[in-house]
């Protein structure tokens, strides 16, 4: 198939998935609304213009122009700025007329149906509603990575042989190519072959490629014995590992750096040998905790996203490179997606593999980001029922008089931060992924 072919195939995947997850996410939030009684007026996948809708009952479905999100509309968002239910005259002032007009515009949503108002709603059901689109999320990432890891399986290495080096080079040399004055590789020298599979190193079994390189790394200069299968029959043959320079790595399978940010090498025994890779399908036990080490590579990014994004406007405005780990917008994971469907040389099960793997990273970044606890954020909103929950306990607790809802409307000056602070940060993520992407290639 076409290479652009194949490119936008694997653009159309992610767009596909995304829009899904995002609309699922809402119908995390709209079923248990419903299920309570809430009147929902919305239910939209984007932002901006309406591109088209319908209505069922008492709600309007559509999809609208920019494909950043979606959302519901449920009346009552805002309680009265008194438990009586009567609207304070708001103050002068840019702020505080915002947070009027969000109490005055709540007010008009509920109209006759106060009853049916998302504030009245006690505090552990308006929690489940916000956090319906999250667990949804939740649930697609584990859906994802369970094809993944059970389906299609992990890469690891074998313990069949799929390279053998020529020459011996040192990590930190820049050239690629063997030169006369090069060392000849010790496992070219013994007669190993691609396709030979070890058995056994020094009298040891190999069952992984692990077992292997270990025993080669310790015996430098030391003469081994080495058994591979070779077209059914066993061969023994005879390899002296040489002592070279060889990059240290660290658990993410990067370069180890010291202290000044220079690379870690280390001296060992050396063969010249390479594995082949082949997928190997995981246990269900492996999935959650895939899951788990996701949300906290998402939540390391969300804490530390200042610095982060520093960094991404250094290299988008600057002679930088981007962080291959750091943060992307949609159009970053588009071209990533296209890159992966595009590589004639990887089986095509293994693109589909990755094609899923995103999206199921996708949705664990929608579940982490929706928890931070700002509105208008999932999180802001669990936030301020938790706190008229510790409100009412203390208030209950001392026999004091009802406090009533929190007036999250005062919160829309610092929502409004938000919504601009989130809007900015999309528009540099999308800059910096068309002038300086990651890329795969």
């Amino acid at each position: 198939m076409d290479t652009v072919l194949l490119y936008a195939l694997g653009v159309l995947v992610i767009v596909v998935g995304l829009a899904l997850s995002i609309a699922l996410h809402e119908i995390g939030h709209l079923a248990p609304a419903k299920l309570f009684g809430v009147k929902v007026t919305q239910y939209m996948i984007g932002f901006g213009k309406t591109l088209f809708s319908f209505r069922r009952g008492e709600t309007e479905y559509g999809v609208k122009a920019l494909p950043l999100g979606g959302y519901i509309s449920m009346i009552g968002m805002f309680p009265p700025s008194r438990p009586g239910g009567h609207m304070r005259n708001a103050s002068t002032g840019f702020f505080n007329t915002m947070v009027q007009e969000a109490r005055d515009s709540s007010a008009e949503s509920v109209g006759a149906d106060e009853h049916r108002a998302f504030y009245r709603l006690p505090v552990w059901k308006r929690i489940i509603i916000m956090l319906g689109g999250p667990f949804m999320n939740l649930l697609l990432a584990i859906l994802f990575y369970a094809i993944v890891l059970m389906g299609f399986g992990v890469a690891q290495t074998t313990t069949t042989i799929g390279s053998v080096s020529e020459c011996v080079l040192p990590a930190t040399t820049e050239r690629t190519t063997c030169e006369p004055a090069d060392p000849a590789a010790p496992g070219a020298e013994a007669g190993i072959l691609p396709g030979d599979t070890l058995v056994s190193i020094d009298g040891r079994d190999v069952t992984s490629w692990e077992d292997g390189t270990a025993v080669i790394r310790d015996s430098p200069g030391e003469p081994l014995s080495i058994v591979v299968e070779r077209d059914g029959e066993q061969l023994e043959l005879t390899a002296t590992p040489l002592l070279t320079e060889r990059y240290v790595y660290d658990e993410q399978g990067r370069i180890a750096e010291d202290s000044a940010g220079n690379p870690v090498t280390e001296e060992v025994g050396f063969l010249g040998i390479g594995p082949t890779t082949a997928l190997v399908q995981q246990p269900a036990t492996a999935v959650l905790p895939m899951v788990g080490e996701n949300m906290q590579a998402v939540a390391g990014i969300i804490l530390n996203l200042p610095q982060r994004l520093i960094d991404v406007a250094n290299a988008a405005f600057g002679p930088g490179e981007r962080d291959p780990n750091g943060p992307v917008s949609v159009v970053g994971v588009g071209r990533l997606a296209g890159e992966i469907a595009s590589l004639d040389e990887v089986p095509i099960a293994s693109r589909v593999a990755s094609l899923l793997g995103v999206l199921a990273s996708l949705n664990v970044a929608l579940l982490v980001f929706n928890l931070v606890p700002l509105m208008p954020l999932d999180g802001g909103h669990v936030a301020g029922a938790l706190w008229e929950a510790i409100r009412r306990g203390f208030a209950k607790l001392f026999r004091r008089r009802d406090p009533g809802p929190v007036d999250t409307a005062k919160l829309m000056p610092l929502t409004f931060a938000v919504v601009i602070l989130l809007g900015a940060m999309s528009v540099l993520l999308i800059y910096a992924d068309i002038v300086k992407p990651i890329s795969i290639l």
